[in-house]
């Protein structure tokens, strides 16, 4: 079999970046997605404009992959707060669906891209490791974990092995802005647009942020470990140290020599007081670490962002 590999959801942000370095890395990639990108990967990458759970595509498709991403999500803990059903319809149910289609193929190996900043909650230690217990205080979170569970019950059905990969906030070039979706991304567009930037809370909530690029070499190394043993292997993806919000704020203006105007909103339940991962399962199985710093990130990020019209 040829080493094609599928991306569910593929034009999004992680799967933009990750298409061209799995092609490099000798893949052919095929983009499964619902609405098409002004984007060319190259004559070893395919785009299928189609909804995630498209049987008859999916069934042409998946005989001739080894490796599955399945990479599209359409919620954040804030999107999907007090909606339980918007996290069932717009993510869960289309997973599930196409984990039903999945089940006639014993040759792939699926990632699923679940949720290392939601799913552990308020970790009682810090950083926090894959086997701490799962404690979301969002729909958003209840949701990947629900989904982990189907895995694991998939994988003790049909002895078959998936990997769980829970990133903590991606960021970097080429993260479009959409409301809600990606911190850093929205405060560097919000501080060129001369907007205020909202803050739940005291603005001392921590979070790990791991810078794209990072995140794809991850994706790229294990999918070149092959498949686990009728098991499900669980990684954290994070840089492994955290930041303030409000400790945010001041890299980027130290960044940019902008000045953010702070908008302070009380605070909300599904909002985990702080989070940083612990990636060593990750190291020890791969040799990855991150490489980039937030500090280079973000101002590469910046760079990248001054290029794009307003």
């Amino acid at each position: 079999m040829k080493n094609e590999t599928l991306l569910i959801g593929g034009t999004g942000f992680v799967g933009q970046a990750l298409a061209p370095r799995l092609v490099e890395a000798g893949h052919r990639v095929h983009l499964v997605a619902r609405r098409p990108v002004p984007v060319r990967f190259g004559g070893n990458a395919v785009l299928h404009t189609s909804p995630l759970d498209n049987a008859k595509l999916l069934h042409t498709l998946l005989p001739e992959c080894r490796t599955v991403f399945y990479l599209a999500s359409d919620s954040t803990p804030g999107t999907s707060a007090s909606e339980p059903m918007w996290e069932s319809e717009l993510n869960l149910g289309p997973a599930l669906r196409f984990l039903d289609i999945l089940q006639k193929y014993d040759h792939v190996h699926l990632f699923f891209i679940s949720s290392g900043g939601t799913v552990y909650g308020n970790p009682r230690t810090l950083p926090v490791d894959e086997d701490h217990p799962l404690s979301p205080l969002s729909y958003h979170g209840a949701g990947k974990i629900a989904m982990e569970a189907f895995l694991q019950a998939y994988c003790r059905q049909f002895g078959r092995g998936v990997t769980i990969l829970r990133p903590s906030n991606f960021y970097g070039p080429g993260q479009p802005y959409r409301k809600g979706f990606g911190i850093v991304r929205g405060m560097l567009e919000h501080l060129r647009r001369d907007l205020p930037v909202e803050i739940w809370g005291d603005g001392e909530n921590v979070r790990d942020f791991i810078y794209i690029e990072d995140f794809v070499d991850a994706c790229v190394r294990l999918a070149a470990t092959g498949q686990p043993a009728k098991t499900v292997d669980v990684f954290n993806v994070g840089y492994g140290m955290g930041v303030s919000i409000n400790g945010l704020c001041g890299l980027v203006e130290s960044v940019t020599g902008g000045r953010i105007r702070k908008e302070y909103r009380a605070g909300r339940s599904i909002d985990v007081r702080s989070i940083v991962l612990d990636y060593s399962r990750l190291n020890r199985h791969t040799g990855w670490k991150p490489a980039t710093d937030l500090e280079t990130g973000l101002a590469r990020t910046w760079e990248w962002l001054k290029t794009q019209p307003l």
